[in-house]
């Protein structure tokens, strides 16, 4: 009778040998037949579940029937770098496009260990390398790295619902802060290409009222930890924003403000590049989570406002003759010139059932005419806040000139104040005064130069205002006159007469109106 020692000894025998015939002969599961072949895999795997306390989970590179990159395995590849490249001893640098410097890794067949509360866990980088030889482009020909964990048995559960759960999120976190930010552009022929995006706006440097920017900063915060909010009302998590105010007042600079606050990526939308809904549905699908969707000057894009005025029925002559000459070059200019992108796909799209697709997305409208814009487009619901991108105030002034002059306080200030109080000017117009031209200029000299084009601007702005109130003094004296007439035909006047006191009452109407326009009314003595 054996004891459990001796017991031991002979089954650890055993394995060995049949590992060293395994070894010396590894083709001999050729010679067997597959259900016995079967048999032995069978009773080899409960051996080792009796004698083998760990748990091994598999995390492939590639999964499904398309072999699609697993994101799985690319959260657990960002956790390793950014935990285990300290304590691995070697390691792998590979260059990411855009990045000023290689990214470290874990090496194949590499292999470290950490705690997790009272377990240990192991991760091994592995590698597959195909047996076929032929050529293809289908990843399953290439190599196939995957990661492994192994666990003691006893803190399946622990491992299983709390660590991997850290390890997905973490990973997460740290790939979308450490990634290059980019930016988007649709094409007819390639859809989505993007460049770095390096636009250095940021809501410090931004000329804005310091209270209004407060309220833009605490509602992105607000939507970026609300994922859990929106799951609870039913709502899919997104945000609209509509920028609108005259040229020149920011709104672009706004965009790359919340791209660099929340580290979004931003997707450049042109409705005209695109040939119907069923292409911007595509689009916007493959958009991914943590990004800004913005389509500026939307009242300019398309005929989406149910406003805009109808094309001309008739092109010049000589276009007309050239394109039926050649019918060909027309063909090429429809199609290139032409979008079917309709107000009601734009609207399913980004409030319809696919706006939900890949969350945590932001959707930026701007537009010069907010009054042009259908009511549908802009509704509650759809863009959710509107902010209004006005013309430069003296909070914003201070920022521009703490940004272009390293200024926070001159004597200057009390002049430009009242200024800008009175006169509309767009922060891109203060800080091309404010910029310095030459190494003679200072702070001083800008200063004056930004004084004097408000004072010009007052000025125009004055003239402009007389001009109206002439222009509709005029109307109105003509409304006045063709109400005579109107009278006058009713009553059976004769035009003459009709025509004499029109003229009269002319001369006096155009004597009344002084120089700055305001009618003084006449009295008889």
């Amino acid at each position: 009778m054996f004891v459990p020692r001796e017991m031991f000894a002979s089954f650890g025998s055993t394995i060995g040998g049949l590992a060293f015939i395994c070894v010396m002969f590894p083709r001999w599961q050729q010679y067997v037949p597959p259900q016995i072949r079967a048999l032995l895999d069978r009773g080899v795997n409960k051996l080792m579940n009796l004698f083998y306390p760990y748990v091994l989970i598999v995390f492939s590179e590639f999964e499904g029937d398309r072999l699609a990159r697993s994101e799985t395995y690319m959260a657990i590849q960002s956790y390793l770098k950014e935990h285990a490249t300290s304590r691995s001893r070697r390691l792998k640098a590979e260059t990411v496009k855009h990045s000023q410097s290689p990214i470290l890794s874990m090496g194949d067949n590499e292999e470290v260990s950490e705690m997790f509360e009272e377990a240990k866990v192991w991760w091994a980088s592995r590698k597959r390398v195909p047996r076929s030889t032929s050529l293809s482009l289908h990843p399953m020909t290439e190599d196939r790295r995957y990661y492994r964990l192994l666990f003691h048995r006893r803190h399946r559960e622990l491992i299983t619902e709390s660590y991997i759960k850290h390890v997905l999120t973490e990973g997460k976190a740290i790939a979308h802060r450490n990634r290059v930010q980019k930016l988007y552009t649709n094409n007819p022929s390639k859809g989505w290409s993007y460049a770095p995006f390096e636009h250095p706006a940021n809501f410090e440097t931004l000329a804005m009222d310091p209270n209004k920017k407060r309220e833009i900063i605490n509602d992105l915060k607000k939507f970026t930890e609300g994922k859990e909010y929106y799951a609870k009302i039913g709502k899919p998590w997104k945000r609209g924003y509509l920028l609108y105010g005259p040229p020149g007042t920011g709104k672009s600079t706004m965009i790359a403000a919340m791209a660099n606050f929340l580290n979004y990526d931003v997707y450049d939308l042109e409705l005209t590049a695109v040939k119907d809904n069923t292409m911007l549905k595509k689009l916007l699908i493959e958009t991914s989570s943590k990004s800004i969707i913005m389509i500026e000057d939307i009242d300019c894009s398309l005929d989406l406002t149910g406003q805009r005025k109808k094309k001309k029925e008739e092109d010049d002559d000589d276009e007309d003759d050239e394109e039926n000459a050649n019918p060909a070059k027309k063909l090429v200019k429809e199609e290139q010139t032409s979008s079917k992108v309709t107000l009601s796909g734009l609207l399913n799209c980004i409030d319809g059932i696919w706006s939900a697709c890949r969350g945590e997305k932001i959707i930026i409208f701007t537009t010069n005419h907010v009054d042009k814009l259908d009511p549908a487009l802009i509704r509650r619901g759809r863009m959710d806040k509107r902010i209004e991108m006005s013309y430069c105030c003296f909070e914003a002034f201070k920022i521009l000139a703490k940004n272009y002059l390293d200024i926070e306080d001159h004597p200057l200030f009390e002049t430009i104040s009242p200024l800008l109080g009175e006169t509309n000017m767009t922060p891109a117009d203060v800080t091309e005064n404010l910029m310095p031209k030459s190494d003679d200029e200072d702070a001083e000299a800008c200063l004056r130069n930004l004084i004097e084009a408000l004072k010009a601007a007052k000025k125009e702005a004055r003239k402009k205002a007389k001009e109206e109130s002439r222009a509709k003094a005029k109307e109105g004296k003509e409304k006045k006159v063709s109400g005579e007439k109107e009278e006058a035909k009713e009553s059976g006047t004769s035009a003459e007469e009709v025509k004499e006191n029109g003229d009269i009452s002319g001369g006096v109407a155009a004597e009344e109106v002084t120089e700055d326009g305001v009618a003084v009314p006449d009295v008889e003595v």
